[in-house]
């Protein structure tokens, strides 16, 4: 055949026609039905990767005024976070919310203990920051000192952990207080922490004990917060501390998110627990509420909070798709205190025993009931950034911000999954298996 002549492979294909079908729905179109969707129903599509994934920035509202560079959430719900987890938090980026489990002055404390460790000097006229790296393994001989004097680098009593790791940056010696995001500060370059409290009365006396431990935020910590109770509380904070930003919820719908948008609500927590929907035959799927409550919320300027349903990376890739401009990693840093029971289909093939998502990062071999935090949200929470971050570059946004406008604006396509499309992306056919995340 000529040059520019169709090729016979082409005609027979295509009948040498050329164009591009529309594929795939908007998230308007997928939310159209009257079918409540949780994150296991649907795929997003992939986009055009033109970026590497360490381009992405994750950098999100939590509420109308603070921000975080990772999107992430430790939850106040069954006494998950204190002090060490809001700081390891707070340190790669995300932030703790201090569990109210405890009396006023204990969960002050823990707040308070956040708040100083954020300072990061030693009471010396001169504070050492770091060595060459390459002395980290070697032992000093008896009476050698591991570094020399003049190869520490030192900064004056009272530098700020900005400060300090800029001057190991700047010197190329020792390595970063905590490498990974930028940690999340203050104006005062002390890590954020957020409280839980409750809606009584004498959930007052708290509130100011936290504000007098210099606590960045609240959370009113309740399974329905479309109530007066919640929104008397709301308006009090606002009353009588209004700089303080008050996360309110858990919602799951846009006419409960107005009501508590018009009190002065900074954020909002979206999601119902599997007790509520069990138990009270009350709640939403977890998708739709994200979708929907973010959806009316963002034209307020309030930022949502997907707290619920997160079992998987790709849950939490999902929800921030669907609108939510952080997460709250509930069940993902809280394993289960029970075992699953042992059981075998007949059909399945038996493997190493059950761990799942959770308990593989909270766990050790040896011992499976006791938490390791040091040797596991270290690593955890630097691979869910590193997994939300491939996500984005999959689908081709270049930061959290873009995934949100390529979602409203119809660019970013969904696909519906039936039952048997779920079972064929999971793993099937085992009685159990040891999944590893990183």
């Amino acid at each position: 055949m000529g040059e520019g002549e169709p090729s016979m492979a082409g005609y027979l294909i295509s009948g040498d026609t050329g164009y591009v079908p529309e594929d795939g729905l908007t998230a308007q179109q997928l939310f159209a039905s009257s079918d409540g969707l949780n994150y296991n129903d649907f795929l997003i599509l992939p986009g055009f990767i033109d970026f590497t994934a360490d381009e992405v920035d994750l950098t999100s509202a939590l509420t109308r005024t603070l921000s975080l560079s990772t999107p992430l959430v430790s939850p106040p719900a069954g006494g998950s976070t204190e002090a060490e987890l809001a700081i390891a938090m707070a340190l790669m980026g995300g932030i703790g919310i201090i569990h109210h489990n405890c009396t006023p002055e204990v969960q002050a404390s823990e707040v308070r203990k956040v708040k100083q460790f954020s300072q990061g000097s030693l009471r010396t006229p001169e504070q050492p920051l770091g060595a060459p790296r390459d002395s980290d393994s070697h032992s000093p001989a008896p009476g050698q000192a591991l570094t020399k004097l003049q190869d520490l680098v030192v900064a004056p009593d009272g530098v700020t952990l900005r400060e300090a790791n800029e001057a190991l940056e700047h010197s190329k010696r020792g390595a970063r207080v905590r490498a990974g995001c930028a940690p999340s500060l203050d104006a005062g370059s002390r890590l954020l922490c957020g409280a839980a409290i409750g809606t009584r009365e004498d959930d007052k006396y708290r509130l100011d004990l936290l504000v007098q431990a210099h606590v960045d935020l609240v959370l009113l910590d309740s399974s329905q917060g479309n109530s007066r109770f919640q929104l008397g509380m709301l308006r009090y904070i606002k009353s009588r501390y209004p700089q303080l930003p008050v996360i309110g919820g858990t919602v799951v719908t846009a006419a409960q998110a107005k009501n508590l948008i018009d009190a002065g609500v900074d954020a909002l927590r979206v999601g119902t627990g599997c007790f509520t929907h069990e138990a009270q035959a009350c709640g939403r799927p977890q998708g739709t509420a994200v979708y929907r409550v973010a959806e009316y919320a963002r034209r307020f300027g309030v930022p949502v909070i997907a707290d619920g349903g997160l079992r998987t990376l790709g849950h939490v890739v999902k929800a921030l798709a669907l609108g939510a401009s952080t997460v709250m990693l509930g069940s993902l840093l809280t394993p289960p205190t029970e075992p699953p029971p042992e059981f075998l289909p007949p059909d399945a093939t038996r493997l190493s025993p059950h761990q799942d998502t959770a308990a593989g990062h909270h766990h050790s071999k040896g011992d499976p009931s006791g938490p390791i935090l040091e040797n596991s949200i270290h690593h955890f929470i630097p691979y869910l950034i590193a997994g939300i971050q491939h996500g984005c570059q999959d689908i081709g946004a270049r930061s959290l911000s873009v995934l949100r406008s390529m979602m409203y604006s119809g660019e970013l396509k969904f696909e519906r999954r039936t039952m048997a499309a779920q079972l064929e992306g999971g793993v099937h056919g085992l009685h159990s298996y040891e999944k590893r995340l990183y």
